[in-house]
């Protein structure tokens, strides 16, 4: 384990809001600041950093934690890693753990980095395959300066070359296994995965090689290989040239298809090219991107896939605060033969002149039906009516409307009458939808305590809940705590680990603080004092209210450790029995 003296020092020396404010644009509330949570897509905030606590807590999915839960999740890095990170960040010497996945991840990252500079090599050698392959990039139109600039390079025909090379530099069977760059034959030979082909680096936010992707010269099957996952990389939550993009002072972003139509793009003078690594675009890169992004212009090939491919990431997109715009390309499968064609400016002019999603949106729609004919023409209407309630505020709806009544000579007062009936019928069921979230909302739905456990069970739960809370945001009050409760009255697993955990560092002499209690309880638990820290926040606790809750808890362990043996016909007995005695009833029954 890392010493708790330097996780306290590292703490603080680090200001979660500062650190925090990096990533998130935080507006203070109070004295709590609040911002759109990065990770997980949503138009309304429910991402709050405590000052206090030097705690963050997202109240819509639940992530929480402190300064090296936040590095860790921003980042997808590991413990360790997290700490190296915020160390550095802080001015202080790297902890001396030993730990055996960071250091294998270091060196997969310092291997990747060789690997790149081997490649690139091998593009400017003097060899004839060398040769083809710069034409190659010659043919796609690429300069030297770009080529650099993305660290393009050409893995070789001969498949040990890259093996031995990376062998002589000192890395051992296991580091060049965990890289993800070799493959074994059936006969038990290692060979490189990439090979005659041109080779593109995949850069993670810190500007780390964490993959590659290779393409063949000519047309052969397959065309493309690229790096499997590994410890270093997770195509799904990777967004190419990101890195460079987020530099930018455009928030603009155009989100292509592939790589090359990325790159062309960077050489055309469009900064804010991306594209996701992977087949498709996943939830994870789109809250990846829409933390940088203020606008998104999907900008994907203009055959069937590349429409199909624009509705999927229309609809990941639905729920993130970006505005969303879609791409027509007139002339041209993508938008590297446009640019080749027609020259930057004019394609410029097109990303200026985009349409909204809703636009593209009913443009497909509208090529699913012959407006000849009657009943397409009713159903056409029918279907983008639905389309606009869901997807539109009254402005659009204006609007559309008319260009409706336009294409299908239909009065535009019948189509707003039947617009105003889907709307209507459209928000009744938005709000059953809320009514249901809401019951799912609260303290009563956070807080699970044992199945027959009693009727006091909820209230002795909330009390030790704000206990917790009270204890974490100030320490002193644990002696008064412990001296009169116990970890076995905790009626929530979780709680109990955390009241053991602070028990332990008071007796260790470790300050009690999210960053120091992860030494002693597990992620979830850590996960669930963010929660309890969050949710009571902005309840001031004084010594009073620490002797209410002990006095309440006190009152319900016997019920609900008696209880929690019973079964449900004993429990209605016993909660009888105690309803009567309250009401002095018993004893009367009894004496006659």
């Amino acid at each position: 384990m890392i010493p708790h003296e330097y996780i306290e020092e590292l703490t603080r020396r680090t200001d979660i809001v500062e650190l925090v404010g990096g990533y998130v644009q935080l507006k203070r509330k109070g004295r709590l600041y609040g911002g759109l949570c990065p990770f997980h897509s949503e138009k309304t905030p429910s991402f709050y950093v405590y000052p206090d606590t030097q705690s963050f807590y997202c109240f819509g999915c639940g992530a929480g934690g402190d300064a090296v839960t936040f590095t860790k999740k921003i980042n997808s890095i590991d413990y360790v890693e997290a700490v190296k990170l915020l160390a550095q960040r802080a001015g202080m010497p790297e902890p001396t753990e030993d730990d055996k996945t960071g250091r294998l991840r270091s060196r997969i990252l310092t291997m990747n980095k060789d690997a790149a500079r081997f490649f690139h090599a091998c593009l400017n050698s003097t060899v004839e395959e060398a040769r083809q392959a710069r034409a190659y990039w010659r043919r796609r139109g690429l300069d030297d300066k770009t080529i650099n600039r993305f660290g393009l390079g050409y893995a070789p025909d001969d498949g040990q070359a890259l093996y031995q090379y990376l062998r002589d530099k000192g890395y051992n069977q296991q580091e060049l296994d965990a890289s993800g760059l070799f493959k074994r034959s059936q006969s038990g030979r290692i060979y490189c995965l990439f090979w005659r082909r041109v080779m593109t680096p995949i850069f993670d936010l810190r500007g780390n090689i964490i993959a590659f992707g290779g393409r063949v010269l000519d047309d052969s099957k397959p065309k493309y290989v690229n790096s499997p996952e590994t410890l270093v990389y997770h195509k799904s939550d990777t967004v190419f040239a990101l890195q460079i993009a987020k530099r930018s002072a455009s928030h603009r972003y155009v989100l292509c298809e592939g790589y090359m139509d990325v790159i062309s793009m960077h050489q055309a003078g469009i900064d804010t090219a991306v594209c996701a690594c992977g087949t498709a675009l996943t939830p994870d890169q789109v809250k990846l991107i829409s933390q940088y992004a203020d606008e998104v212009i999907l900008s994907y090939d203009s055959d069937e896939a590349g429409q199909k491919a624009t509705l999927r990431s229309l609809e990941l997109f639905r729920n993130s605060p970006v505005r969303v715009g879609v791409l027509q390309i007139p002339g041209a499968k993508d938008p590297d033969e446009y640019i080749k064609k027609y020259g930057a400016d004019r394609f410029k002019a097109l990303l200026d002149g985009v349409g909204n999603a809703l636009d593209f949106r009913l443009g497909r729609l509208r090529s699913q039906y012959d407006l000849k004919q009657d009943a397409q023409r009713l159903e056409y209407v029918k279907e983008a009516v639905e389309m606009l309630a869901q997807r539109s505020n009254p402005t659009e709806q204006e609007v559309y409307a008319g260009r409706l009544a336009e294409e299908t000579n239909i009065s535009k007062t019948a189509i707003m009458a039947q617009l105003a009936d889907a709307v209507k019928k459209a928000g009744s069921r938005r709000r059953r939808e809320q009514n249901r979230a809401r019951l799912k909302e609260g303290e009563m739905d956070q807080i699970k305590v044992p199945y027959g456990a009693g009727r006091g069970a909820l209230g002795m739960a909330s009390a030790e809940q704000r206990l917790l809370a009270a204890m974490l945001r100030e320490p002193g009050y644990i002696n008064k705590v412990s001296a009169q409760l116990r970890p076995e009255q905790f009626l929530q697993p979780q709680q109990k680990e955390l009241y053991e955990a602070m028990l332990r560092c008071k007796e260790q002499g470790v300050e009690v603080s999210l960053a120091t209690l992860r030494a002693f309880v597990s992620e979830e638990a850590l996960n669930e004092l963010s929660r309890l820290a969050a949710q009571y926040s902005d309840v001031n606790c004084t010594p009073e209210d620490i002797k209410l809750y002990l006095e309440r808890i006190a009152r319900g362990t016997p019920v609900a450790s008696r209880a929690a043996s019973m079964s449900t016909n004993d429990i209605e007995q016993y909660l009888q029995s105690m309803r009567e005695q309250k009401q002095g009833t018993a004893d009367a029954e009894d004496s006659v």
